[in-house]
């Protein structure tokens, strides 16, 4: 007879949890509020490794299960056939049609294998490529009803829209010419310095602008400011531009609508040439609901890749939510972030919404007070998270010096620690607070009635060696409906008074301090990376909005207008250079790998934050109407520091 299970929260059963997790110990250690949970974190890294185990032993291993790309979709083979496979558990039967075979939806029958999966061999042509490069297909769904249904596979490699179409097209991608990578993957950057990017808006033309684009007049600028690292927006192919990328059609394309993916692999190699690590903006957290072109009700019916039913739902979303325990999605989506990596030299990922897959709830609603009973419990969708231990087991595994940040607003614990230790094994976490503060700060406060002990802890409030990603305003902030720290600060002013053949007004002059301020102590205090998005470290006017139906699908808000920075004539020229400053600045002493910032002072009524990290010494004086000589602050260390910025 087994022994009974320990009672939950007594000595025994932590033991038994530090038993079974090998790291537990460090990471009870560095925070012991996590005591009473080391339950939880012994049950999730035991169905993480349950969950590889299984894999192991039906699949000959992870590296092997995460290439499902290799067998599904469609493949040349090497006497010239064509292979294809498809997953479709409520299909009644599954066929192959396109261009090459006229369009007959019947005439290449799939056969039926175990667990839901159908393949389809069709043998060579003499002297002819049976399928050939750019032509049209689809896969021909009976369903169980009868009804017949043009689905696009999930596996596609490219899709596009012609012409005034609605829906999306799949064009098998099999050119004669790949692009072939001509140099090497960075090494990891010691403190990591983002440039948040979208290619379709690169431009300050009002149209979508290109990889090319990207590639040849995006990438020096960024150099230039100082930035190792970008993050790609909007690469996975969505069919609704407005949506910034966020509902994905097509898991495995990279978007058309800027170019070829030869174009999109030039881009990473160049940037790579630069030393410019490259992040892909990775949404697993849910799906579009188009069915034409996109991966809902794929077979007929609304249970292949999501969960059946209202679970299967975000309502806020409108889109379609991961069944993370199924076998074949688990294939689909770790197979999806091998192919970023290994197709197109991809050095990681930020992941999109964590908060909605880490809980059953997906943080609508919820408003989360820090109370750690909140991060455990059945609210917690442990399907999800194993996934994400999983996705960041194998990133790792493929590529040790890889970068992966969660988009987290709830502070779940342990997000960012290893996996060894229980944790879900992220490198870093955004910090999500820190912009929601600044912009309190403009819209709500008089100067005069900011509070720095309040500044202060905002950007130090993180926990003991887990990563965050600082940063003072995001794609977020920019987005119609809200407004950037600059626009926020100078309004309407920006359109008038910044030439430098007129006088600062109060309100510009007022604008660009605090400009310079808010992102330099976010960069320096606020975490152990950085993040900006494009355009905004020298203010960029106005607001982001997509062509839509609201605004008569213009694209003149969809637009970047770097034009303004190389005019002699502007101001932004300033906030663009004292961006790419900073950033020298971190080079230099590194702040971003040092130790959290050792504060000195936060001077309630002179409004100064003083603070010591990588040797350098930081005073801030945010008064709105005094200035300071010969100010005394203490310091860890004697001697002179030599004045750097201001």
């Amino acid at each position: 007879m087994a022994a009974p299970a320990p009672a939950p929260g007594s000595e025994a059963a932590l033991a038994a949890a530090l038993a079974d997790v090998p790291e537990l110990a460090r990471l009870l250690e560095i925070d012991p509020y996590l005591k009473p949970f080391a339950q939880d974190f012994q049950r999730r890294y035991k169905r993480f490794n349950q969950t590889l185990d299984n894999i192991g032993e039906n699949e000959g291993g992870i590296d092997k299960f995460s290439r499902g790309y290799e067998s599904f979709g469609i493949h040349k083979c090497a006497d010239g056939g064509i292979y294809c496979k498809e997953w479709a558990p409520g299909a009644e039967g599954v066929f192959l049609t396109g261009d090459f075979n006229d369009w007959n939806p019947f005439s290449y029958p799939f056969k039926k294998l175990e667990y839901g999966k159908w393949e389809l061999y069709i043998p060579p042509k003499q002297d002819k490529s049976l399928i050939p490069h750019g032509s049209k297909l689809k896969v021909v769904i009976k369903s169980k009803s009868g009804e017949i249904l043009y689905r696009i596979s999930p596996w596609a490699k490219y899709v596009a829209r012609e012409g005034d179409n609605v829906n999306y097209d799949w064009i098998h991608w099999d050119p004669e010419y790949t692009y072939k990578f001509k140099h090497s993957r960075p090494k990891k950057p010691r403190g990591v310095r983002i440039y948040e990017s979208h290619v379709g808006i690169s431009s300050h033309e009002g149209k979508v602008a290109s990889y090319k684009h990207f590639t040849c007049n995006i990438l020096p600028r960024i150099k230039d400011l100082g930035y190792n690292c970008i993050q790609l927006m909007a690469i996975m192919e969505h069919a609704y531009y407005a949506s910034f990328g966020y509902q994905i059609t097509s898991f495995f394309a990279a978007s058309s609508r800027y170019g070829t993916p030869e174009e999109l692999k030039e881009l990473v190699d160049t940037a790579h040439s630069m030393g410019i690590t490259v992040l892909l903006d990775v949404v697993h957290s849910h799906a579009s609901k188009n069915s034409e072109d996109g991966l809902n009700m794929f077979d007929g019916t609304d249970s292949c890749y999501f969960h059946s039913g209202p679970r299967g739902n975000h309502d806020l979303w409108d889109s379609r939510l991961f069944a993370y325990s199924s076998w074949e999605v688990l294939r689909f989506l770790l197979s999806n972030i091998r192919w970023w990596l290994e197709e197109y030299g991809f050095d990681g990922f930020r992941f999109d919404g964590i908060t909605s897959m880490l809980y059953h709830h997906h943080g609508m609603g919820q408003g989360f007070s820090g109370d750690y009973h909140e991060y455990f419990g059945l609210q917690v969708d442990e399907d999800a998270l194993i996934y994400l231990m999983l996705a960041n087991h194998l990133i790792h595994m493929l590529y040790p010096d890889s970068i992966t940040i969660a988009e987290d607003v709830s502070g779940m614990p342990a997000l960012c620690s290893p996996i060894s230790q229980g944790g879900c094994g992220f490198d870093y976490r955004l910090a999500m607070a820190i912009p929601d503060k600044w912009i309190k700060l403009l819209k709500e406060f008089k100067d005069e009635d900011w509070n720095m002990g309040d500044i202060v802890h905002t950007l130090t409030n993180r926990r003991y060696l887990e990563k965050c990603i600082a940063y003072a305003e995001s794609h977020d902030q920019a987005l119609v409906g809200d407004k950037t720290l600059a626009f926020w600060l100078m309004d309407a002013e920006m359109y008038t008074n910044m030439s430098v053949l007129t006088p600062f007004t109060p309100v510009i002059d007022r604008g660009i301090q605090l400009h310079k301020m808010i992102r330099l102590i976010t960069h320096a205090l606020g975490g152990e990376g950085y993040l900006n998005f494009m355009g905004n470290e020298f203010g960029h006017p106005e607001w982001l909005d997509f062509p839509r139906k609201g605004n008569n699908e213009s694209y003149h808000y969809a637009r970047r207008q770097f034009h303004l920075t190389d005019d002699e004539l502007l101001r932004y020229k300033f906030l663009n250079n004292f961006d790419r400053d900073m950033n020298k600045l971190e080079e230099r002493f590194g702040w971003l790998s040092a130790p959290q910032a050792y504060v000195s002072e936060k001077h309630e009524a002179n409004k100064v934050i003083a603070f010591e990290r990588a040797d350098l010494l930081f005073i801030f004086n945010f008064h709105p109407s005094k200035s300071y000589t010969d100010y005394r602050v203490g310091t860890k260390s004697l001697g002179k520091y030599p004045f750097c910025c201001q």
